[in-house]
């Protein structure tokens, strides 16, 4: 219990001054009288093998990798260099690492490490929208309403965030990823290189990496973005036009990234004054578990401040977050871009004990950028999109392969969709949406190497043999991350809610 100095006076009502204050402490965390007492146990089934298949629990981490827009799967992965131009577009393609297998002509690094990953090239759904909740998380469906209203009761949580609560209540999980006392307190569920769908000008915020049914206390931990952009883009969007500075273009080589709400914390709080007030914030935090863990959830506690005051005074995680320390080599094999050093700080907190980490190739000063190249297709995947993929997503195979650190972490580079096998006659080209196939790569942690499932047909219109759903691909990150996709939660408002209703865990995938 919180102990309140002072002597018993006894109120009216017959409570003391102190069961007030008690109960009062309660209520800043969002814990009411009524449900203090009605309060239920969270639940959460631990996390079980699927039906034999070989690589569960392999994964000691993961790190996702989401172009936000969706690239387009002809000028990636699946290129078409028979088909008519209007399908194949300006580039050609190269063999790669892997017999028979090509890959767009402007991916020269990643070619030589195809070897290193599982390409699937049928992923489909039926929903060409920027779906960013239904690729990462496992609601049935989505819509445009749901897609812009993050906080809409129907939304399940991100897989991020599915990861970090069943982890919190199993600990067999615990055991199996060494998520012990002994581990420096790093978030389980951290984003790169901000809150998504944050750095751009219009629209709504986007769905997707937040915790759904099971509160908001399990959204991801965001990082915050400390530098300069040093190269100008234009981009175009229907009849808006933005140039400025692009940080996916690159950065300065000071740049780095904090966790939000560490650098926010009072330049006045010495560590001492720090011990104090997490001395208050452990008694709160101990009266609040005694009355129920899922009341903290349903109220929205705020689970990252009390992380802050934990990790403001871990100097493990600020070497972590210490991008400097690495050598120039390299930050250089990542790419002095956004999405490189967010790559490279996603490997260095793996290293330190992070469990899953997702670095956003987001929208940036005008939405509907990223990857959604309805518009300026071909000079942004010129001058921006490919060079910058291939550099920092080849750095990041090559440099966990070298450190030993491949084999136990989950690789997977994902999006909401595809792009039209038939070009648009924009300005500079274009490809709209197209969620019918679509290519997705998967590495480390489980993953067999060197291997191709699935195909599409001759345009890269719809697959031509093994459709694979992205709640397929869900379900078996699930897997190799050692949690049954069948587990069973309980949400905010105590009623038991599938982790994944659909999906089955890909086995021409696993090693």
């Amino acid at each position: 219990m919180l102990r309140v100095l002072g002597g018993p006076k006894r109120l009216c009502d017959g409570l003391t001054r102190r069961d007030l204050l008690q109960v009062g402490s309660l209520g800043l965390l969002g814990l009411g009288a009524r449900e203090l007492l009605s309060a239920a146990p969270a639940r959460a089934a631990d996390g079980v093998p699927s039906s034999g298949l070989p690589g569960f629990g392999r994964a000691k981490a993961c790190i996702l990798l989401f172009l936000y827009g969706s690239p387009s799967q002809l000028e990636t992965f699946d290129p078409k260099p028979q088909a008519p131009v209007e399908i194949r577009g300006e580039f050609g393609c190269i063999p790669s690492s892997v017999p028979g297998l090509n890959v767009c002509e402007r991916l020269p690094l990643l070619s030589q490490v195809m070897d290193k990953v599982t390409l699937i090239r049928s992923v489909t759904h039926p929903y060409p929208i920027h779906g960013v909740a239904f690729a990462t998380t496992g609601i049935r469906r989505i819509d445009v309403a749901l897609e812009l209203h993050p906080r809409d009761t129907a939304h399940h949580p991100f897989i991020g965030s599915a990861v970090d609560y069943i982890d919190g209540r199993t600990p067999a999980n615990r055991q199996r990823t060494g998520a012990g006392s002994d581990r420096p307190p790093l978030p389980r569920n951290l984003v790169l290189p901000w809150a998504f769908s944050s750095h751009r000008v219009g629209e709504v915020p986007r769905s997707g990496p937040y915790g759904g049914f099971l509160g908001q206390a399990y959204d991801p931990v965001s990082a915050e973005f400390v530098g300069q952009a040093t190269r100008k883009a234009r981009k175009t969007l229907a009849d808006k036009v933005w140039e400025d500075l692009e940080p996916y273009r690159g950065v300065t080589p000071d740049s780095r990234f904090e966790l939000s709400g560490v650098s926010s914390l009072p330049a006045e709080l010495t560590l001492d004054r720090l011990d104090r007030r997490r001395t208050l914030l452990e008694q709160i935090e101990g009266a609040r578990r005694r009355a129920d863990a899922s009341i903290s959830r349903s109220s929205g506690i705020d689970r990252h401040r009390a992380l802050a005051y934990e990790l403001a005074g871990s100097p493990a995680v600020r070497r972590a977050f210490d991008i400097g320390l690495e050598p120039d080599e390299t930050r250089s094999l990542f790419g002095m871009t956004l999405f490189g050093q967010a790559s490279l700080t996603a490997r260095r907190l793996v290293e330190a004990g992070g469990r899953f980490i997702t670095v956003f190739w987001d929208e940036y000063g005008l939405a509907g950028t990223g990857w959604d190249t309805h518009w300026d297709h071909f000079p942004r995947m010129k001058d921006e999109l490919l060079p910058g993929l291939d550099r920092t997503f080849s750095g990041l195979l090559v440099d966990l392969d070298r450190r030993g650190l491949l084999d136990e972490t989950l690789v997977v580079l994902l999006s909401e969709h595809g792009r039209t096998p038939k070009l648009t006659l924009g300005n500079g080209g274009g490809r709209d949406h197209w969620s019918r196939c679509y290519s997705v790569v998967m590495a480390g942690g489980g993953i067999a190497r060197g291997r191709v499932v699935g195909s599409s047909d001759r345009i890269a219109s719809d697959p031509a043999e093994r459709p694979v759903s992205p709640k397929d691909v869900l379900a078996t990150i699930y897997h190799l991350l050692g949690i049954d996709p069948r587990t069973m939660l309980t949400d905010i408002q105590g009623r038991p809610m599938a982790l994944l209703p659909e999906g089955e865990v890909i086995p021409e995938a696993l090693a």
